[in-house]
């Protein structure tokens, strides 16, 4: 198989870092000074036995990696999990029968010779993220049995020869991860050479850039090559001689093309994210095993060219270029339009013709279970494209430039469970008059975002299994539509009446206007979506009664909902209710009576929720509720404050919550104290407010008119008898 070829691949590869060979961490070949040791035990004599140590390792060029752990490891049978515990070197002290050891994410930099001596019966050892530059050459002597070895993200690329023969004495290894070590195509060439015994190898995220035939030579029992997230741009012939090889990944590279792919034992083969504008098969009537194929996000122009036979269930294109050129929008026909493919390998060139549509015919997708083609160009399909497979269960053509798709009796698709043709410019979605079995099996039907306005008439009557769909965002009303004055027909519009087997439907900005009838009638809608539509709530909810005993989750974001228009206490199965970005400005008493799961106020105009309503039976239900983005009274939040000791209740937005006092948008959860007096104030009983006011002033009044009284008194008690007082002649 050549893979990327280009003119000039005779040149010599550039690594981007160059091995420092010889370099020998954590040992000089030398033993410390003996005068520098003297020194030091006569000032810590404590320590003497510890210099004794570390000279004897350091000497022996073991670098202290046999010392005993300064960190606990958990033991668990047979395994020693050392995860995360800053060590620089293997602990010593573990249990000889150890099988796994994990030592990830610690500061080990060098493996010794004497680093797994105790650890004879070692099958699996993982050293992922450690600073590891160095495996000296005897380490593995004792663990011959290893069959699982992780050095990840490591530094192996510094003495890569002296790990490789380290590596080399290792006859039962199945598992090498060297993912993320800097490694070149070279010095992976060198680790792997004596690994025939491999069935599982990566080599991810390295500084790999062009392989060919003598990178992989000696693998010959290898099933699974990771290579993905390399600077990859070139394979020539690297694959050949990996003949049990299955399962190939090499995405995230920067591959041009793939041409002449022949590796006909491959079961997975995955090339995503690479820059591939051509795949081309080789042409033969060999069997191939190939069953995934993962091509998307690349630079695709065709549809790929495959294999005649072969066993392909699974073909993902999603996110590349793809069109098809039998005819162009402007009419013009290239049926017998040929592509050239100009394929140079050294000093060879050979030249390909290929019909852009001809070649597809031949490949055989009987198999073939899973198609996505969505984020292309397609704006048709070929006719017989579809018909060549039988088995399809899911079909993704969403995001692409489709104008019509055609629905017949007795289609291909009548395996089809899912099909996703949303974000086209469908005006049309064709059916034969009186087909009665269109799509049988079909579950998940997705139309959103495309330019309908009907669709065939009964398109669900006969689809037994239909359990969701989606016809957001498209002008599209739902039958029965009221009669217009002067027009013997009523407009188009979508009837679902009758479909017992729907529970999901989504009708958001859809432009719906005050439905009436019963469009939800013979249904057992679960699941509703009526977001966006301005005027679907102009009346009442009548409407909707059809669905009162089933609905669980039914979204209103959005209706321009007001305070006084839905009556929601007929809806006992509701659980889920979005309510969010509407003009309510009183709380909905009907909903005290639900027992909602969730609930989503947001965006709306309520200045308050009901001072009880932790104490309906909605807020003991209630496990999810959100706030935000209302103009809450700050002097009127005991019921936040209630809201707060409800237990089991979330509130994920709380942190946005605002509430208004004077202009000021403040947090409930810290108000100052002084607006809080000032709330108090205001929030008084007006009553013992006014008794409070004017007690003060008739008391002041009443003493005021005694004083005054008492001070005049015998004035006037003398001006009474003056005047009264005379007895007046007979």
């Amino acid at each position: 198989m050549g893979i990327g070829a280009v003119q000039g691949s005779g040149t010599q590869p550039v690594a981007f870092l160059q091995p420092h060979k010889g370099r020998w961490h954590g040992s000089t070949g030398k033993n410390p000074p003996r005068s520098v040791a003297t020194e030091m035990e006569a000032l810590l004599p404590r320590l003497s036995l510890l210099l004794l140590l570390l000279a004897v390792g350091w000497g022996s060029g073991a670098a202290a990696a046999w010392a005993t752990s300064s960190g606990s490891c958990e033991l668990v049978q047979s395994t020693a999990d050392c995860t995360g515990r800053w060590l620089s070197s293997v602990p010593g002290n573990l249990r000889g029968d150890t099988e796994e050891l994990l030592l990830d994410d610690n500061a080990i930099q060098v493996l010794g010779n004497a680093s797994l001596l105790s650890y004879h019966q070692l099958r699996c050892l993982s050293l992922t993220k450690n600073r590891m530059e160095l495996i000296e050459p005897g380490t593995f002597l004792s663990s011959q049995g290893l069959h699982v070895l992780s050095l990840a993200e490591n530094l192996l690329f510094t003495n890569y020869s002296l790990t490789a023969a380290a590596l080399s004495a290792l006859p039962a290894l199945r598992m090498l991860d060297l993912a993320g070590n800097r490694l070149t195509e070279d010095m992976v060439s060198v680790l792997v050479w004596n690994l025939s015994s491999l069935e599982s190898l990566s080599v991810a995220r390295n500084i790999i850039m062009r392989l060919d035939s003598s990178v992989f030579t000696n693998l010959t029992q290898l099933l699974e090559l990771n290579l993905e997230k390399n600077y990859i741009f070139e394979i020539d012939q690297a694959f050949e001689g990996l003949q049990r090889l299955q399962r190939l990944n090499v995405a995230y590279n920067y591959l041009p093309c793939v041409v002449e792919f022949g590796l006909t034992q491959l079961r997975v083969l995955n090339v995503s994210n690479n820059v591939i504008e051509w795949f081309l098969a080789l042409e033969s009537d060999d069997l191939f095993e190939l069953e995934v194929l993962d091509l998307s996000h690349n630079r695709l122009l065709f549809f790929p060219v495959l294999p005649r036979q072969s066993k392909l269930h699974s073909l993902l294109l999603k996110d590349n270029e793809i069109s098809f050129y039998q005819r162009l929008p402007n009419g013009t026909s290239l049926v017998d339009i040929t592509v050239q493919f100009l394929l140079i390998d050294g000093n060879s060139t050979n030249i390909t013709t290929v019909s852009l549509w001809d070649e597809i015919c031949h490949s055989n997708f009987s198999s073939l279970r899973l198609l996505d083609m969505s984020q292309n160009q397609v704006w048709y399909l070929p006719e017989g494209f579809l018909s060549q497979m039988p088995s399809l269960t899911h079909l993704k053509l969403n995001q692409n430039c489709l104008e019509t798709f055609h629905l017949s009796e007795g289609d291909p698709l009548a395996m089809l469970t899912e099909l996703d043709l949303s974000q086209n410019q469908l005006v049309e979605l064709g059916a034969e008059a009186g087909a009665r079995d269109v799509l049988p099996n079909l579950q998940l039907f997705n139309l959103s975002t495309n330019r309908l306005r009907a669709l065939p008439p009964g398109v669900f009557t006969y689809t037994r299994k239909i359990t969701t769909v989606d016809l957001s965002r498209n002008q599209v009303d739902l039958c029965p539509q009221p009669a217009v004055a002067g027009k013997a027909e009523s407009p188009p519009c979508v009837d679902i009446r009758g479909v017992e087997t729907l529970t999901h439907l989504s009708l958001a900005g859809c432009g719906l206007r005050g439905l009436g009838g019963h469009p939800f009638q013979g249904t057992s809608l679960m699941h509703l979506d009526l977001s966006d539509n301005h005027q679907a709530l102009s009346g009442d909810l009548g409407w909707l009664q059809d669905l009162a005993l089933t609905l669980q989750v039914l979204s209103l974001r959005n209706t321009s909902l007001s305070s006084t228009t839905v009556d929601f206490s007929a809806f006992n199965s509701l659980m889920h209710l979005d309510l969010s970005g509407n003009s309510l400005t009183v709380f909905p008493t009907s909903l005290g009576i639900l027992k909602l799961r969730s609930l989503d106020l947001r965006d709306n105009c309520l200045t308050a929720l009901p001072p009880d309503v932790a104490r309906t039976p909605l807020g003991k239900s209630l496990r999810e509720v959100y706030l935000s983005r209302n103009p809450y009274n700050c002097c009127t939040l005991g019921w936040w404050d209630a809201l707060q000791w409800v237990e089991g209740l979330h509130v994920p937005d709380g942190q946005e919550v605002t509430c208004s006092y004077a202009s000021h948008m403040l947090s409930p959860r810290a108000l100052p104290e002084p607006i809080l007096r000032s709330c108090r104030w205001l929030t008084a009983d007006l009553a013992l407010l006014y008794l409070v006011l004017v007690l003060p002033t008739c008391l002041t009044l009443l003493v005021a008119f005694a004083v005054v009284f008492l001070m005049l008194k015998q004035k006037l008690l003398k001006m009474v008898k003056s005047r009264c007082g005379v007895s007046s002649p007979y």
